[in-house]
């Protein structure tokens, strides 16, 4: 949003996104019961979790039982310890029964995978979706205080950085828990003592394996971090604006610095994301692998000490279910850390999900169609509103403004840059809250209606349209998605812009481009004014709808604009007056005030500020006409620089001041 204070927003709401919240999201911000909160996204599914966990168990049971015959190959099939030859009919047996089990747990494993990848990416969209809803919900000053790709990198790159942890930890600490409390079982079974030799530096792993994952979940919030940065920068320069922007300045090569720049630190920080741990996991699987070799080496000393409990068969099963001990041991530590790795992505995620919208409807909040007053009426009584994030500046955008639009009426609001004039159009939706004062709609204060009636009831034609990059019919039903091909056609006609669409190689059905580049200024505002005529809405908001525009293309939207405010209560915004002489009331706004009302004529008469703004737009078009050059850079657009004794103008002057020119002053809208 232009002007009024930059920003907006709501008294004691916590912009996100600073410095401060970097340093914090690199830290892993705690959020309260953070571990409760992920188990609560898997209750939709906690059936599945049960069939899930019950094949888990029945995998890692079936995991080690081969071990278990392979010491019944040795010792009773192959070298029975009596010394008779060997066992071929036990021998088939087992290596039958072995070869069973090794299809059953191939099959459980492939239904178990399905199960857990069904669960874990409809959590994942579940949370995905649950964070766009939430995001919708949240006022318009919290998106003109964070940037487009931030919002977008939380949506993408956090809720997918922890898509993996939602899809395979639960499996995987309940598949590997049983594995290795089956293994450690099996081990004592075998034999007690060498279990204690193969466990003994476990307690050692877990200590340091906690500290890994601090570093790591420390390194992760920064890698979140600078993703954001990188989707910003990409949202910001490759869209048409920003792409037109760098070219016209010629900042392509500093951009793309500036994306190298922040690439860099991206790769860095997924080398040491990547990185960390590894030494750790490298001194596991050094002394996990080298058990084995301290296994035959105590055994040795056993057997030559005499003990007859120590068999072949014995050393070779231990060995075999100590080494699938190795990779669910590792598996519990990498999750262990994955785990405390993600809880920073977790925190940035939930913490989106925490914020509270500054608008919201009250409890008990009313539809606009139970209000007392005529539909169409709106009532500002003493309205103040100041942007909380100018803080610095004591002025209020708004102070003390009072006026009513009846039905039907159009009220225009003129007056220089910044003087609040767009605030009161934001005002009447409930797009901002005020300050102070109320804002009545149909004759009830906008506090006690709810959002949806609200905005149910208006339509809102803005000098920026904003087109998908879609079909012309695709856009204009975006105001009436039931909208039938007639009642479309209806709507262009009446906004003007019929005849031009219908000259398109495919009409309708024409592509419009990212944001319409592919239509003129002109074309792009009646599409925007059909768009809200199928809506048909009681008020509509017109927020310097033709400003942008040149005389032509003016001249034909201003008809279409004035075509869709017949019967329609007018909120308009006017950069040019000629837009706003047949207006019922024109308000000229000064500093946040309501300094003149009335009508053209009689504003002009009173030789006050909107004879001034009249005079300078006359001035400037006779300059233009007679040198044939832009205004000059210092041109005055303020009331102390104006002329000292304003002229009274007629009303083909103005229109010839509104109309006459591309270069009128630049007293641009707040």
């Amino acid at each position: 949003m232009r002007g009024g204070g930059g920003g907006g927003g709501h008294p004691g709401f916590r912009p996100v996104d600073t410095e401060a919240q970097r340093r914090a999201n690199a830290e892993a911000p705690q959020i309260p019961d953070l571990g409760r909160r992920v188990v609560a996204l898997f209750r939709p599914y906690k059936w599945s979790i049960v069939i899930t966990g019950v094949l888990v168990v029945a995998g890692a049971g079936i995991a080690v039982i081969p071990p278990l015959l392979v010491q019944r190959v040795f010792d009773d099939a192959l070298f029975p310890v009596d010394g008779s030859p060997p066992d071929l009919s036990l021998l088939w047996k087992l290596v039958l029964a072995m070869i069973a089990l090794f299809l059953l747990s191939a099959a459980v494993g492939v239904v178990q995978t399905w199960l857990t990848s069904t669960v874990g990416n409809r959590v994942t969209g579940d949370l995905r979706v649950k964070l766009f809803d939430h995001l919708q919900s949240m006022e318009l000053g919290f998106f003109t205080r964070t940037k487009t790709g931030v919002i977008q990198s939380r949506l993408q790159n956090d809720v997918g950085g922890v898509s993996g942890v939602l899809t395979n930890t639960v499996t995987s600490i309940l598949g590997n828990t049983v594995t290795v409390v089956a293994s450690l079982v099996a081990m004592i079974i075998i034999d007690w003592r060498l279990t204690i030799i193969a466990v003994v530096l476990m307690p050692f792993l877990i200590l340091v394996q906690r500290r890994v994952g601090q570093v790591r979940a420390r390194i992760a919030g920064e890698t979140q971090e600078s993703l954001s940065e990188l989707t910003a920068i990409t949202q910001e320069t490759l869209s048409v604006s920003g792409i037109l922007l760098s070219k016209s300045f010629n900042r392509q090569r500093t951009e793309s610095t500036r994306y190298a720049d922040e690439n860099i630190n991206q790769v860095r920080l997924q080398v040491r994301r990547a990185m960390s741990g590894q030494g750790f996991f490298a001194v596991v699987q050094v002394i996990m692998a080298s058990v084995p070799a301290i296994i035959y080496l105590v055994s040795g000393y056993l057997i030559g000490g005499g003990t007859d409990a120590i068999t072949a068969g014995t050393i070779v099963a231990f060995t075999t279910v100590q080494a699938r001990l190795l990779m669910p041991l590792m598996g519990l530590m990498r999750v262990s850390l994955d785990l405390q790795t993600s809880s920073a992505l977790f925190a940035r995620i939930f913490e989106y999900l925490d914020l509270v919208p500054a608008i919201r409807d009250a409890r008990d909040a009313i539809d606009v169609a139970d209000a007392p007053g005529p539909l169409g009426r709106i009532e500002f009584r003493d309205v103040e509103f100041r942007y909380p994030d100018a803080a610095s500046d004591t002025r209020a955008t708004l102070q003390g403004v009072s006026f009513t639009a009846e039905p039907g009426q159009h009220v225009a609001f003129v007056g220089p840059s910044g003087a609040g004039k767009t605030t009161v159009l934001y005002l009447t939706p409930r797009l901002y809250e005020a300050s102070g004062g109320s804002v009545l709609f149909a004759g009830e204060d906008v506090r006690r209606l709810t959002q949806e009636s609200i905005i149910d009831n208006v339509g809102i034609v803005s000098q920026e349209t904003y087109l998908f990059h879609a079909t012309i019919r695709e856009n204009l039903r975006y105001a009436k998605p039931d909208a039938t091909d007639a009642e479309v056609e209806a709507a262009c006609r009446a906004a003007n812009i019929h005849h031009v669409i219908e000259r398109f190689e495919r009409g309708y059905d024409t592509v419009v481009g990212e944001r319409g580049y592919r239509l003129s200024g002109g074309e792009k505002q009646r599409i925007a004014i059909a768009r809200v005529l199928l809506k048909d809405p009681p008020v509509l908001l017109l927020d310097e709808a033709t400003s942008a525009l040149d005389t032509v293309s003016e001249r034909v939207v201003q008809e279409a604009l004035d075509a869709a405010a017949r019967g329609r209560t007018t909120l308009s915004i006017a950069h040019r007056l000629s837009t706003v002489i047949a207006a019922d009331v024109i308000h000229v706004v000064e500093a946040g005030r309501i300094v003149e009302s009335g009508t053209h004529a009689s504003l002009l008469a009173e030789g006050g500020l909107y004879a001034e703004l009249a005079a300078q737009q006359l001035a400037t078009t006779r300059i233009l006409q007679a040198e044939d050059a832009e205004p000059p850079a210092d041109h005055p657009d303020r009331r102390a620089d104006s002329p000292p004794d304003a002229p009274v103008l007629t009303s083909e002057e103005v229109m010839a001041a509104g109309r006459g020119s591309v270069g009128d002053p630049e007293w641009r809208e707040d």
